[in-house]
């Protein structure tokens, strides 16, 4: 089954590594709804946070065995 998996790039000055966070999405619409969303929040924030915070975020199809939850399978 093809999933689509939001990945969220953070960096912050002086972190030993940069920060991430991924959200299974069933479809690719979902996800880019998801993805345009938090850029939009990023987008909204004072140019002070943005001046300490770098983000981006994509969508990546991704072939996967089943997941429950997604798309009515079950656990």
């Amino acid at each position: 089954m093809k999933v689509f998996l939001l990945i969220m790039f953070m960096s912050i000055p002086n972190a030993p590594s940069v920060r991430y966070n991924a959200v299974v999405y069933p479809t690719e619409p979902q996800c880019i709804t998801a993805r345009d969303g938090y850029n939009d929040a990023y987008l909204a924030k004072d140019l002070i946070y943005k001046n300490n915070v770098k983000t981006e975020a994509f969508c990546i199809p991704f072939e996967s065995f089943p997941i429950a939850g997604i798309n009515g399978i079950n656990t």
